[in-house]
């Protein structure tokens, strides 16, 4: 140290003040690079007997790696590496216990690796060398060479002094630590849901370049500005959840929760339960107080699907929400205010609701504030092309595969009725990929060549590319059959013949299955597309 030449005696200010400053460089940021020559450079600049300090820490490796030194270039730091137990700073790696070395020319141990030391600079200079700990576990080591200039001195107060400053760099690294598996982790949460919903949260990277798709939106990007709640309209596998999401990501309250319901997958009192939330001893089974969809989304945005099929009686509790953004949990009597942005989703002509009664008309115009209406597939050819081609390559991207489609089997897919949307686009897409062999698409692999198709089994399709039912072909009864044996009547629509099979069957899928001559899949992809409730007998 400056005054310490002189006396031999440390001096407590100059420390004092050092620390002062490393302990500012260590907290000002935690870019590790950074405050790494933050530290160098004052532990140089204060102690003007101070030839070399180095900082080196543990790689996931395991070796000890110089990362910053004073007095030393580049191409010497990337060679100041070292294995466990390998020279002096090995040894402070493995033992975890300080190291001093009053003469580092008559020591076998020092290896100087980094090649940084003349023979003349070895000569009258000290080695003191600490481990940098997090926790218990050594994390780095911190040294420095002085020049002792042939006189002799106490090493003891430049071990305690290093101490205090390898300890705060076992916070800084400690800090870094954390903040870099944070980041990791996050980054592999973006990466896992770009992964499972490529797309979905930004509208730029929706497949949509038709003139009714780009008019949609539009609307989006209009909605998204305000508060106003928004109803979107359209048929199942349309994308209503892919545009609520992007409304509420381009919206101010993208910082908030997204929270979804589907309104027609719970009943009544399950639905209440899930929106609003119960407290504790609310009803059998209730053990602990829950918060429900509401108040978890608040400052953000709830998206309710399906929304057309709530009932009457659950519409006028829904109805207070909305006017009054408060409510109170089943079973409880505290009110609960909430900040949240409504978006609705229904696929029923809720107009036709109303009138026959079966919806609330304050309701409808409560949720029917904005209204955005999603074009089936059918009327927006232009965009099938794309949308094969965009769940074409997430395939290939996940599986490793390298596939194509050829024109052929193109023009079939882009005259496809497609009942069921983009989302049955994509689930053909993705049969289609799995089963073909070869690295091209061709028709011979498509799933309606080899009567795989459910929609072809369900419709028939005409030149117009409208859908029709199927005409009823009965099927081939048994004679142990006897429940099956009835014979099948015509009916005007698909859903009614589905109804009446199931009937018959006591609402046994596979034997109703086996009267319409279809199978299993068939049938359960019937129900579902007709929403028929299933009867447990």
């Amino acid at each position: 140290m400056l005054s310490r030449d002189k006396t031999l005696k440390p001096d407590r200010n100059v420390e004092l003040t050092a620390l002062y400053e490393i302990s500012k460089v260590l907290s000002s940021s935690i870019d590790l690079p950074q405050t790494v020559s933050g530290v160098l450079k004052i532990l140089s600049t204060y102690f003007d007997d101070v030839r070399r300090c180095m900082i080196s820490l543990v790689q996931e490796s395991g070796d000890l790696h110089v990362i910053g030194a004073s007095n030393m270039s580049p191409e010497a730091i990337a060679r100041g590496r070292f294995r466990e137990g390998e020279g002096v700073s090995g040894g402070i790696l493995r033992n975890g216990i300080p190291v001093v070395i009053p003469d580092i020319s008559k020591e076998p141990r020092f290896l100087n690796r980094t090649g940084s030391r003349t023979p003349e600079q070895t000569e009258r200079t000290a080695f003191i060398g600490v481990p940098i700990k997090n926790g218990r576990e050594i994390v780095g080591v911190l040294s420095y060479d002085r020049e002792f200039r042939g006189m002799r001195r106490n090493f003891e107060n430049d071990v305690q002094f290093l101490q205090m400053v390898a300890n705060l760099i076992g916070q800084t690294v400690r800090l870094h630590q954390l903040v870099a598996a944070e980041r990791e982790f996050l980054m592999g949460e973006k990466h896992r849901l770009q992964k499972a919903l490529p797309g979905k949260y930004n509208i730029e990277h929706m497949v949509g370049s038709s003139k009714v798709m780009q008019a949609a939106f539009a609307e989006v990007f209009q909605a998204a500005q305000s508060r106003s709640t928004v109803l979107l309209r359209g048929e199942s596998g349309t994308g209503k959840e892919l545009i609520a999401r992007a409304i509420h990501y381009l919206s101010g309250r993208k910082e908030g929760p997204f929270v979804k319901v589907n309104c027609a997958a719970l009943t009544e009192t399950l639905l209440e339960s899930e929106l609003f939330g119960h407290e504790r001893g609310a009803f059998t089974g209730a053990t602990q107080e829950r918060k429900g969809r509401f108040e978890l989304a608040n400052k953000g945005t709830l998206f309710l699907d399906e929304i057309g099929d709530v009932s009457p009686a659950f519409q006028a509790k829904l109805l207070r929400v909305l006017q009054e953004r408060e409510f109170e949990r089943v079973g409880g009597t505290k009110t609960i205010k909430i900040d949240v942005r409504l978006v609705g989703a229904t696929n029923r002509n809720l107009e036709d609701a109303v009138t026959r009664g079966q919806f609330r008309e304050d309701l409808y115009y409560r949720l029917n504030v904005v209204t955005i209406s999603l074009p089936p597939l059918r009327e927006r050819r232009d965009d099938i092309a794309g949308l094969v081609q965009h769940f074409l390559q997430r395939f290939c991207a996940e599986s490793g595969r390298q596939l194509t489609i050829a024109d052929d089997a193109m023009a079939v897919l882009k005259n496809c009725a497609w009942p069921g949307n983009v989302r049955e686009l994509e689930n053909c897409v993705e049969r289609i990929a799995t089963m073909t062999r070869g690295n091209v698409i061709r028709e011979v692999d498509l799933a309606c060549r080899q009567n795989m198709c459910f929609s072809q089994a369900l419709h028939h399709y005409g030149k117009s590319g409208r859908h029709v039912p199927v005409p009823v072909v009965p099927a081939p009864i048994s004679a142990s059959e006897e429940d099956d044996a009835d014979e099948v009547p015509e009916f005007t629509s698909e859903r009614e013949r589905v109804v009446w099979a199931l009937e018959q069957c006591g609402w046994v899928q596979a034997r109703a299955a086996r009267m319409l001559n279809l199978t299993p899949r068939q049938i359960g992809y019937a129900i579902l597309k007709y929403k028929i409730p299933v009867k447990k007998l």
